[in-house]
């Protein structure tokens, strides 16, 4: 069965549901987690951190990804799940390369990950990081959808 699972988080209701999902998971098959924050700002990634707006927001950006990883592995730790922590950016190409790129660097044999399950127009503009590590990964995905 899975024992080494990875849980991409970033503190949204879908990833709250996967990072569940990921801990009954783990508990029943003796496993652990990997829970991953890949930390994504809108400029180019060769700044360095503290210069000028462009550092002071990734280091926002990064400080909200540690306390998101801070409330998973909290979660791990009440669930009885032995979970390690992955704060990743930035860096280039997408995150969903990346979240593929961390599962196969943790030999994850399960991602499991949130999904907005967004459609139609919603889905064209804002597009699919789930959607697209599915098409990337090389371990099995299990998605999870908020309940409707």
């Amino acid at each position: 069965m899975y024992t080494r699972i990875m849980v991409p988080v970033d503190g949204s209701a879908p990833s709250r549901l996967a990072l569940e999902e990921a801990l009954r998971l783990a508990r029943h098959n003796g496993g652990r987690l990997l829970l991953y924050h890949d930390v994504q700002i809108p400029i180019s990634p060769d700044f360095g951190a503290g210069m000028g707006a462009a550092g002071a927001l990734y280091d926002n950006l990064a400080n909200l990804g540690q306390e998101t990883l801070d409330a998973a592995q909290g979660a791990a730790v009440a669930a009885g799940v032995p979970a390690e922590t992955r704060l990743a950016g930035p860096e280039i190409g997408s995150i969903a390369q990346n979240i593929v790129d961390a599962a196969r660097d943790w030999k994850a044999d399960l991602l499991v990950m949130g999904t907005h399950g967004r459609r139609g127009l919603d889905h064209l503009m804002l597009g699919s990081v789930a959607e697209r590590v599915l098409r990337l990964a090389t371990v099995p995905v299990l998605m999870i959808r908020p309940r409707a």
